[in-house]
């Protein structure tokens, strides 16, 4: 990546920070200046790089270095009822990480965290005098997680989508004290700056009470605003404590970044690839579904693939600019779809390595292999791929073809006119993508095509092994030759014709089938 690489804010699908970072200020008041009210602006300000004077009620923070940075409206989901007697069971708790960055970003919040002075056990305690179900879910790590009552989802219109489930995890506040450069062993503090100091990114290390102050003590506020990426810390240091760190940079830098990293972090980043093979393959896995499902993740693979990471992560081979050209075609933000146009390996190796599941392998599979409709197919056509395959599999092979040269899709002249069979006998070859140079994004016909698939209902054959039984013939192995004989017709014709219809046929076939040379 170069200085030249365009901002995130200026590529498809990147996040806009929201109207509260936007629009906020950094005051230089001091502290005998500080408003006495304790209710949050609804609409802080950001400007000189130092924060707001906090209110009178905070004052003690602010003396002690732990004033907030600035002070946004609190986030829709703090007024959920049972998130808001979980913190009056720990009112020392606060929002920590990604809730924190994506409230303040102005996304939807997919992960809710707190943190405390408390002790585990005592956090335990707490919850329970609460009423509050309270999982032991890592005691010795400082974790304990709150499950909340079904009542419905946390989140709301703003600031928070629906969370997928109702349980939050309270972590004690920690410090490293050891490191093998996947798991730490940690010490409990009192110390909020501590904990944030052991945190992967300036934008991941922010906390925030329940009534809207943000505690910033390693510049996230700005980076997040400026659209930096930054290590809270020595960047070689921190990928040392955690080689994760590597592939979590990407899955960041494709959500959050519009400039690109420092040289610093590419050396460092480049440092911690011999050590990516000592990652489980889950955790390698999960994180490269995470980077391809941002919304625009190019930036972060073409990144990746400069500095040699993503030979590492996916030795079976990838092509940067066929994901690329898929994104600006329009297609839709599936991670295993833009997996299939980045593989340029066989499926099965890379999907044994990384262990994926039988689905996800299946998918993948299915992305090579179902036939390609072509743009000028007609719907008898159509109707005949529909009749054999899942309509969604199709769609998305018109989207994986549509990144290629029209001389380099399957079956296709130089024109892209598929040659050889007539319509409705063409051999479809099911062969693998070959990755091409260009993009055809700006084809219409493909965009018409998806439309009559989406738009024709599947044919189904109206016929079954008892039409056949019903016309005299005995079980046995004739009557799925003539269910296959019939059937073959039924698609030869488009696929159009009614039980009536198919059951003549089929009386026919049963009356050639005697004849030399049967079916």
């Amino acid at each position: 990546m170069t200085s030249d690489q365009p901002p995130i804010s200026d590529r498809p699908g990147a996040p806009l920070i929201s109207a509260t970072l936007a629009n906020a200020t950094l005051a230089n008041d001091a502290i005998a200046n500080a408003p006495a009210a304790s209710a949050p602006a609804a609409n802080a300000t950001l400007t000189n790089g130092r924060a707001a004077a906090p209110a009178a009620a905070n004052r003690s923070d602010y003396l002690t270095g732990d004033q907030p940075a600035l002070r946004i409206a609190p986030p829709p989901f703090l007024a959920d009822p049972a998130f808001a007697a979980l913190l009056a069971a720990l009112p020392d708790a606060r929002l920590v990480g990604g809730a924190v960055r994506d409230a303040l970003a102005g996304g939807p919040v997919a992960d809710i965290d707190l943190a405390t002075k408390l002790p585990p056990v005592k956090v335990m305690a707490e919850l329970q005098r609460a009423g509050i179900r309270a999982v032991p879910t890592g005691l010795a790590h400082g974790t304990v997680t709150a499950v909340l009552d079904q009542s419905g989802p946390l989140g709301g219109p703003t600031g928070a989508g629906p969370l997928d489930r109702r349980s939050v995890e309270i972590t004690t506040l920690r410090r490293d004290v050891a490191t093998d450069g996947r798991h730490a062993t940690v010490a409990f503090t009192d110390d909020w700056r501590q904990d944030a100091a052991r945190r992967d990114f300036t934008i991941n290390a922010m906390s925030m009470t329940r009534d809207g102050a943000v505690h910033d003590y390693f510049g996230g506020v700005a980076d997040l605003g400026a659209g930096v990426l930054r290590f809270v810390g020595d960047p070689s240091r921190r990928i040392a404590e955690d080689t994760l760190r590597v592939l979590r940079y990407f899955r960041f830098f494709a959500r959050y970044a519009a400039m690109p990293p420092e040289p610093s972090v590419r050396a460092a980043l480049q440092a911690g690839i011999p050590n990516l093979e000592n990652l489980s393959v889950e955790r390698v896995w999960s994180e490269l579904v995470r980077i391809l499902a941002a919304p625009d993740p190019s930036a972060a693979v073409a990144l990746m693939a400069e500095l040699g990471i993503l030979a590492a992560v996916i030795p079976e081979g990838a092509d940067p600019a066929a994901l690329a050209r898929l994104l600006a075609a329009g297609a839709p933000a599936d991670p295993l779809l833009r997996l299939a146009a980045l593989l340029t390996g066989k499926v099965e190796p890379f999907a044994d390595r990384l262990r994926l599941s039988a689905a996800e392998r299946q998918r993948l599979l299915d992305l090579r292999a179902t036939p390609l409709a072509h743009p000028e197919d007609d719907d008898a056509t159509l109707r005949r791929l529909l009749a054999d395959h899942d309509r969604v599999a199709l769609l998305d092979r018109t989207w994986l073809a549509q990144t290629l040269l029209p001389a380099q899709r399957p079956n296709a002249a130089p024109t892209g006119i598929p040659t050889g069979m007539p319509a409705g006998a063409r051999d479809r070859i099911p062969n693998g993508l070959t990755h091409g140079l260009s993009a055809t994004a700006a084809e219409p016909g493909w965009v018409a095509l998806r439309a009559r698939l989406e738009g024709l209902p599947p044919p189904v054959f109206p016929l079954e092994g008892r039409d056949v039984l019903a016309l005299g013939e005995p079980p046995g192995p004739r009557v799925g030759a003539l269910l296959r004989a019939t059937r073959g017709w039924w698609l030869a014709r488009g696929c159009t014709d009614g039980v009536e219809a198919c059951r003549a046929e089929l009386a026919h076939a049963i009356a050639r089938i005697d004849l030399p040379g049967g079916l």
